[in-house]
Protein backbone atom coordinates (compact mmCIF):
# COMPACT_ATOMS: atom_id res chain seq x y z
CA UNK A 1 0.00 0.00 0.00
CA UNK A 2 2.46 5.50 -1.51
CA UNK A 3 1.88 4.99 2.24
CA UNK A 4 1.43 8.80 3.73
CA UNK A 5 -0.03 9.97 7.04
CA UNK A 6 -1.98 12.43 7.64
CA UNK A 7 -1.51 16.00 9.09
CA UNK A 8 -2.08 16.47 13.09
CA UNK A 9 -5.92 15.34 14.32
CA UNK A 10 -6.53 18.50 16.42
CA UNK A 11 -3.19 19.08 17.38
CA UNK A 12 -3.37 19.46 20.48
CA UNK A 13 -0.84 19.95 22.79
CA UNK A 14 0.80 22.98 21.95
CA UNK A 15 0.56 23.91 25.87
CA UNK A 16 1.21 20.23 26.61
CA UNK A 17 4.73 20.07 24.52
CA UNK A 18 5.66 23.22 26.12
CA UNK A 19 7.71 24.37 23.04
CA UNK A 20 7.32 27.14 20.54
CA UNK A 21 7.15 25.91 16.75
CA UNK A 22 10.08 26.16 15.13
CA UNK A 23 10.22 28.94 12.24
CA UNK A 24 8.86 27.85 9.28
CA UNK A 25 6.92 24.84 10.13
CA UNK A 26 3.98 25.02 8.31
CA UNK A 27 0.36 23.24 9.29
CA UNK A 28 0.77 21.26 5.82
CA UNK A 29 3.19 19.42 6.75
CA UNK A 30 2.33 15.46 6.55
CA UNK A 31 3.35 14.66 10.31
CA UNK A 32 3.70 18.55 11.35
CA UNK A 33 4.59 18.91 15.06
CA UNK A 34 1.34 19.12 17.69
CA UNK A 35 1.93 23.24 18.31
CA UNK A 36 1.05 23.81 14.00
CA UNK A 37 -2.24 22.96 14.70
CA UNK A 38 -5.34 25.64 14.91
CA UNK A 39 -7.97 23.68 16.14
CA UNK A 40 -8.99 24.13 19.78
CA UNK A 41 -6.55 21.78 22.33
CA UNK A 42 -7.15 19.87 25.75
CA UNK A 43 -5.23 21.32 28.30
CA UNK A 44 -2.03 19.38 29.31
CA UNK A 45 -4.09 18.65 33.13
CA UNK A 46 -6.91 18.07 31.56
CA UNK A 47 -9.04 14.70 32.19
CA UNK A 48 -8.09 11.86 29.99
CA UNK A 49 -10.39 9.98 27.68
CA UNK A 50 -13.92 9.04 29.34
CA UNK A 51 -13.76 5.27 30.33
CA UNK A 52 -15.45 2.66 28.53
CA UNK A 53 -18.47 1.56 30.34
CA UNK A 54 -17.32 -1.11 32.63
CA UNK A 55 -17.87 -5.12 31.61
CA UNK A 56 -18.11 -6.70 28.00
CA UNK A 57 -17.33 -3.83 25.42
CA UNK A 58 -19.98 -2.65 23.11
CA UNK A 59 -19.60 0.27 20.99
CA UNK A 60 -23.39 1.54 21.21
CA UNK A 61 -22.75 2.72 24.66
CA UNK A 62 -20.13 4.80 23.75
CA UNK A 63 -21.27 8.50 22.50
CA UNK A 64 -20.74 9.67 18.99
CA UNK A 65 -18.15 12.25 18.84
CA UNK A 66 -18.26 14.68 16.00
CA UNK A 67 -15.22 16.79 16.86
CA UNK A 68 -13.67 18.14 13.85
CA UNK A 69 -10.58 15.66 12.70
CA UNK A 70 -8.00 16.43 10.42
CA UNK A 71 -7.03 13.59 7.97
CA UNK A 72 -6.06 9.85 9.02
CA UNK A 73 -4.25 8.78 11.03
CA UNK A 74 -5.60 11.86 12.93
CA UNK A 75 -2.05 11.90 15.22
CA UNK A 76 0.34 13.92 15.50
CA UNK A 77 3.43 13.68 18.01
CA UNK A 78 4.50 16.32 20.24
CA UNK A 79 7.98 17.48 19.95
CA UNK A 80 11.11 15.40 20.56
CA UNK A 81 9.05 12.27 19.01
CA UNK A 82 8.83 11.09 15.71
CA UNK A 83 7.69 7.78 13.86
CA UNK A 84 10.56 5.36 13.37
CA UNK A 85 8.97 3.98 10.58
CA UNK A 86 8.88 4.46 6.36
CA UNK A 87 11.50 7.05 6.45
CA UNK A 88 9.15 8.69 9.59
CA UNK A 89 5.80 8.49 8.11
CA UNK A 90 4.91 5.24 9.60
CA UNK A 91 3.25 2.39 7.40
CA UNK A 92 -0.33 3.00 6.06
CA UNK A 93 -2.35 0.00 4.65
CA UNK A 94 -6.12 0.60 2.27
CA UNK A 95 -7.24 -2.51 4.19
CA UNK A 96 -5.83 -4.73 6.94
CA UNK A 97 -7.51 -5.98 10.45
CA UNK A 98 -6.33 -6.19 13.63
CA UNK A 99 -7.80 -7.51 16.89
CA UNK A 100 -7.75 -4.55 19.43
CA UNK A 101 -8.14 -5.86 23.63
CA UNK A 102 -10.66 -4.30 25.19
CA UNK A 103 -9.81 -5.61 28.54
CA UNK A 104 -12.20 -8.95 28.28
CA UNK A 105 -11.35 -10.07 24.34
CA UNK A 106 -10.09 -8.86 21.30
CA UNK A 107 -12.28 -7.15 19.05
CA UNK A 108 -11.94 -7.50 15.22
CA UNK A 109 -11.25 -4.49 13.38
CA UNK A 110 -11.33 -3.94 9.37
CA UNK A 111 -10.62 -0.99 7.45
CA UNK A 112 -7.91 1.36 6.77
CA UNK A 113 -4.48 1.08 9.29
CA UNK A 114 -1.89 2.81 10.51
CA UNK A 115 1.00 1.04 12.44
CA UNK A 116 4.44 2.57 13.51
CA UNK A 117 6.65 2.96 16.23
CA UNK A 118 7.40 6.09 18.19
CA UNK A 119 10.65 6.58 19.28
CA UNK A 120 12.25 10.32 20.59
CA UNK A 121 14.22 12.87 18.40
CA UNK A 122 18.42 12.91 19.28
CA UNK A 123 19.03 14.55 21.89
CA UNK A 124 15.53 14.30 23.47
CA UNK A 125 14.75 11.58 26.60
CA UNK A 126 12.35 9.00 25.46
CA UNK A 127 9.62 9.67 28.35
CA UNK A 128 6.69 6.92 28.03
CA UNK A 129 5.08 9.18 30.74
CA UNK A 130 5.13 12.11 28.80
CA UNK A 131 4.19 10.58 25.59
CA UNK A 132 0.98 8.89 27.13
CA UNK A 133 -0.41 12.26 28.20
CA UNK A 134 -0.03 13.75 24.92
CA UNK A 135 -1.70 11.13 23.45
CA UNK A 136 -3.98 10.99 25.81
CA UNK A 137 -5.53 14.64 25.90
CA UNK A 138 -5.45 14.43 21.88
CA UNK A 139 -8.16 11.27 22.10
CA UNK A 140 -10.27 13.14 24.33
CA UNK A 141 -10.32 16.18 22.42
CA UNK A 142 -11.47 14.41 19.54
CA UNK A 143 -14.05 12.54 21.65
CA UNK A 144 -12.18 9.17 22.24
CA UNK A 145 -12.89 7.19 24.92
CA UNK A 146 -10.33 4.55 26.47
CA UNK A 147 -11.77 0.81 26.55
CA UNK A 148 -9.27 -0.19 28.88
CA UNK A 149 -5.34 -0.17 30.33
CA UNK A 150 -4.35 -3.46 31.10
CA UNK A 151 -2.26 -6.51 29.84
CA UNK A 152 -3.40 -8.85 27.15
CA UNK A 153 -3.56 -12.26 29.29
CA UNK A 154 -0.95 -15.25 27.82
CA UNK A 155 -3.74 -17.38 27.18
CA UNK A 156 -5.30 -14.24 24.76
CA UNK A 157 -1.89 -13.41 23.14
CA UNK A 158 -0.98 -16.99 22.20
CA UNK A 159 -4.89 -16.93 20.07
CA UNK A 160 -3.47 -14.04 18.04
CA UNK A 161 -3.67 -14.65 14.40
CA UNK A 162 -0.29 -15.28 12.92
CA UNK A 163 -0.12 -12.52 10.59
CA UNK A 164 -0.82 -10.38 13.28
CA UNK A 165 2.85 -11.17 15.25
CA UNK A 166 4.58 -11.72 12.07
CA UNK A 167 3.51 -8.68 9.83
CA UNK A 168 2.45 -6.11 12.61
CA UNK A 169 4.70 -5.95 15.08
CA UNK A 170 4.64 -1.92 15.38
CA UNK A 171 0.46 -2.85 15.97
CA UNK A 172 1.62 -5.11 18.51
CA UNK A 173 4.32 -3.25 20.19
CA UNK A 174 5.61 -5.15 23.62
CA UNK A 175 2.21 -6.80 24.98
CA UNK A 176 4.06 -9.58 26.06
CA UNK A 177 5.49 -7.49 29.28
CA UNK A 178 3.52 -4.05 28.95
CA UNK A 179 -0.16 -3.29 29.03
CA UNK A 180 -1.73 -1.76 26.09
CA UNK A 181 -3.97 1.27 26.49
CA UNK A 182 -6.94 1.13 23.73
CA UNK A 183 -9.23 3.71 23.03
CA UNK A 184 -12.39 4.18 20.43
CA UNK A 185 -13.62 7.24 18.66
CA UNK A 186 -16.84 6.68 17.36
CA UNK A 187 -18.30 8.48 14.64
CA UNK A 188 -21.80 8.31 12.76
CA UNK A 189 -20.34 6.86 10.33
CA UNK A 190 -17.46 5.02 11.44
CA UNK A 191 -15.07 3.68 14.24
CA UNK A 192 -11.55 5.12 14.99
CA UNK A 193 -9.42 2.49 16.82
CA UNK A 194 -6.28 3.10 18.39
CA UNK A 195 -3.65 1.20 20.69
CA UNK A 196 -0.86 2.07 22.40
CA UNK A 197 1.99 0.11 23.80
CA UNK A 198 4.96 2.01 25.81
CA UNK A 199 8.06 0.42 27.38
CA UNK A 200 10.80 2.06 28.69
CA UNK A 201 12.42 3.26 25.62
CA UNK A 202 9.79 3.08 22.37
CA UNK A 203 6.16 3.24 21.97
CA UNK A 204 4.37 1.54 19.18
CA UNK A 205 0.76 3.26 17.60
CA UNK A 206 -1.77 1.18 15.60
CA UNK A 207 -4.95 3.05 14.45
CA UNK A 208 -7.93 1.51 12.32
CA UNK A 209 -10.50 3.37 11.00
CA UNK A 210 -13.45 1.00 10.03
CA UNK A 211 -14.56 0.88 6.25
CA UNK A 212 -16.26 -2.23 4.71
CA UNK A 213 -14.26 -4.56 2.20
CA UNK A 214 -15.03 -4.37 -1.59
CA UNK A 215 -13.98 -7.22 -3.52
CA UNK A 216 -12.02 -6.23 -6.59
CA UNK A 217 -11.65 -9.69 -8.08
CA UNK A 218 -13.25 -10.63 -11.22
CA UNK A 219 -14.80 -13.72 -12.84
CA UNK A 220 -13.52 -15.20 -16.00
CA UNK A 221 -15.51 -17.66 -16.91
CA UNK A 222 -13.89 -21.48 -18.17
CA UNK A 223 -13.77 -20.24 -22.29
CA UNK A 224 -12.15 -17.15 -21.27
CA UNK A 225 -9.82 -18.79 -19.57
CA UNK A 226 -8.98 -21.61 -22.42
CA UNK A 227 -8.96 -18.33 -24.83
CA UNK A 228 -6.17 -16.69 -22.15
CA UNK A 229 -4.59 -19.88 -21.78
CA UNK A 230 -4.14 -20.92 -26.30
CA UNK A 231 -3.53 -17.25 -26.71
CA UNK A 232 -0.96 -16.32 -24.39
CA UNK A 233 -0.12 -19.69 -22.68
CA UNK A 234 -1.22 -18.21 -19.44
CA UNK A 235 -4.37 -16.67 -18.10
CA UNK A 236 -4.72 -14.35 -14.63
CA UNK A 237 -7.51 -14.54 -11.95
CA UNK A 238 -7.86 -12.26 -8.94
CA UNK A 239 -8.79 -14.43 -6.37
CA UNK A 240 -10.43 -13.05 -3.08
CA UNK A 241 -8.72 -14.18 0.06
CA UNK A 242 -9.43 -13.84 4.04
CA UNK A 243 -7.12 -10.71 5.10
CA UNK A 244 -3.24 -11.59 5.05
CA UNK A 245 -4.19 -15.42 4.95
CA UNK A 246 -4.76 -18.10 2.45
CA UNK A 247 -8.64 -19.18 2.77
CA UNK A 248 -10.05 -18.42 -0.12
CA UNK A 249 -13.33 -16.64 0.68
CA UNK A 250 -16.83 -17.36 -0.46
CA UNK A 251 -17.45 -14.97 -3.47
CA UNK A 252 -14.11 -16.75 -5.26
CA UNK A 253 -15.80 -19.69 -5.37
CA UNK A 254 -17.02 -19.19 -8.74
CA UNK A 255 -14.03 -18.25 -9.91
CA UNK A 256 -12.55 -22.21 -8.38
CA UNK A 257 -15.68 -23.47 -10.50
CA UNK A 258 -15.03 -22.10 -13.38
CA UNK A 259 -11.32 -23.09 -13.66
CA UNK A 260 -12.84 -26.82 -12.67
CA UNK A 261 -14.82 -26.26 -15.54
CA UNK A 262 -11.77 -25.71 -18.08
CA UNK A 263 -10.07 -28.62 -16.72
CA UNK A 264 -12.22 -30.92 -16.82
CA UNK A 265 -13.45 -29.85 -20.44
CA UNK A 266 -9.71 -30.67 -21.54
CA UNK A 267 -8.33 -33.46 -19.64
CA UNK A 268 -5.05 -33.08 -21.08
CA UNK A 269 -4.31 -29.38 -19.87
CA UNK A 270 -1.80 -29.47 -16.79
CA UNK A 271 -1.47 -26.15 -14.68
CA UNK A 272 1.33 -24.54 -12.62
CA UNK A 273 -0.66 -22.34 -10.04
CA UNK A 274 1.35 -19.13 -9.07
CA UNK A 275 0.76 -16.79 -6.48
CA UNK A 276 2.07 -13.30 -6.59
CA UNK A 277 1.05 -10.45 -3.81
CA UNK A 278 1.55 -6.75 -3.91
CA UNK A 279 4.28 -4.85 -2.12
CA UNK A 280 2.61 -4.54 1.53
CA UNK A 281 4.56 -6.57 4.34
CA UNK A 282 8.36 -7.53 4.37
CA UNK A 283 9.69 -10.05 0.91
CA UNK A 284 9.47 -13.02 3.42
CA UNK A 285 6.09 -12.89 4.80
CA UNK A 286 4.97 -11.73 0.99
CA UNK A 287 6.94 -14.95 -0.10
CA UNK A 288 5.21 -17.52 2.84
CA UNK A 289 1.91 -15.64 1.78
CA UNK A 290 1.92 -16.24 -2.17
CA UNK A 291 3.02 -19.84 -1.63
CA UNK A 292 0.29 -20.56 0.58
CA UNK A 293 -2.40 -18.91 -1.61
CA UNK A 294 -1.31 -20.85 -4.37
CA UNK A 295 -1.46 -23.93 -2.50
CA UNK A 296 -4.77 -23.10 -1.46
CA UNK A 297 -6.14 -22.77 -5.11
CA UNK A 298 -4.39 -26.30 -5.94
CA UNK A 299 -5.79 -27.95 -3.02
CA UNK A 300 -9.11 -26.75 -3.83
CA UNK A 301 -9.29 -28.06 -7.61
CA UNK A 302 -7.93 -31.49 -6.27
CA UNK A 303 -10.76 -31.23 -3.73
CA UNK A 304 -13.41 -30.68 -6.90
CA UNK A 305 -11.71 -33.65 -8.15
CA UNK A 306 -8.92 -32.61 -10.36
CA UNK A 307 -5.91 -35.18 -10.80
CA UNK A 308 -2.87 -33.79 -8.17
CA UNK A 309 -0.61 -34.86 -10.88
CA UNK A 310 -2.03 -32.39 -13.40
CA UNK A 311 -1.35 -29.31 -10.94
CA UNK A 312 1.28 -27.17 -9.17
CA UNK A 313 1.78 -24.43 -7.32
CA UNK A 314 4.32 -22.29 -6.22
CA UNK A 315 4.50 -18.30 -4.85
CA UNK A 316 6.73 -15.30 -6.17
CA UNK A 317 6.00 -13.02 -3.63
CA UNK A 318 6.15 -9.08 -5.25
CA UNK A 319 8.30 -10.35 -7.95
CA UNK A 320 6.88 -9.64 -11.29
CA UNK A 321 4.33 -6.75 -10.60
CA UNK A 322 1.83 -6.34 -13.52
CA UNK A 323 0.89 -2.98 -12.52
CA UNK A 324 2.34 0.09 -10.14
CA UNK A 325 2.49 -1.02 -6.45
CA UNK A 326 2.20 3.08 -5.40
CA UNK A 327 -1.43 2.83 -6.29
CA UNK A 328 -4.14 0.73 -4.25
CA UNK A 329 -5.52 -0.09 -8.02
CA UNK A 330 -2.35 -1.46 -8.77
CA UNK A 331 -1.71 -2.92 -5.83
CA UNK A 332 -5.22 -5.30 -6.43
CA UNK A 333 -4.22 -6.18 -10.46
CA UNK A 334 -0.62 -7.44 -8.73
CA UNK A 335 -2.59 -9.32 -6.15
CA UNK A 336 -3.13 -12.37 -8.38
CA UNK A 337 -2.99 -15.65 -9.46
CA UNK A 338 -1.88 -16.97 -12.64
CA UNK A 339 -2.35 -20.17 -14.45
CA UNK A 340 0.45 -21.24 -16.64
CA UNK A 341 -0.21 -24.51 -19.11
CA UNK A 342 3.00 -26.64 -18.29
Amino acid sequence: MVRKTGIVLLAALAVAACHKAKDGAGADNAMAPIENATAPVAAPDAAAPAAAPAGSFAIDKIAVSNAPLGAFPYIGLPIGYKWSEHGGEGETRDFDHFPFWTGTALHEVEGKLFMSNITNETGKTFSAYELKKNIDAVIAAAGGVKVTESRLPAEVIHTLPDDVKIDKNSCLGDVYNEPAQVWVIRRADREIWIQSVASSAVSSMCIVETKPFVATAKLLPADALKKAIDQSGKAVVHVNFATDATQILPDSQAQIGAIVALLKANPTLKLAINGYTDETGSPAHNQTLSDGRAASVRQALVAAGIASDRLTSKGFGTSVPIADNGSEAGKAQNRRVELVKM
